[in-house]
């Protein structure tokens, strides 16, 4: 049940990424931000569930948060940040006065 909510977070955002850059660059830069999305999730997702294999038992810390589900938190908690400092900067970069 977290591992599906935790999705469902991925999903919101990725649809919420296409449409805010959709609607400011048009539909190719949409489509290019959800693949380098998509890019990330996975290759973030493999490389925790490395971490966690390493760390934590095959059956994780219960029923409902197993090794899968500690690996998908994780890259969560990663891309919160990785993306709250990429679109912060990019709204950095278009609020700058030119001189």
């Amino acid at each position: 049940m977290i591992a599906v909510f935790l999705f469902y977070i991925h999903l919101i955002f990725g649809l919420y990424v296409f449409t805010k850059r959709w609607q400011e660059e048009g539909l190719s830069a949409a489509f290019l931000i959800l693949i380098f999305v998509g890019i990330i999730f996975s290759v973030g997702w493999t490389l925790s569930y490395l971490i966690a294999s390493l760390i934590f038992p095959t059956e994780g810390l219960g029923k409902f948060y197993n090794r899968d589900t500690i690996s998908l938190t994780i890259v969560t908690i990663f891309e919160y940040f990785f993306y709250n400092n990429y679109f912060r900067g990019k709204l950095k970069k278009e609020k700058a006065p030119l001189l």
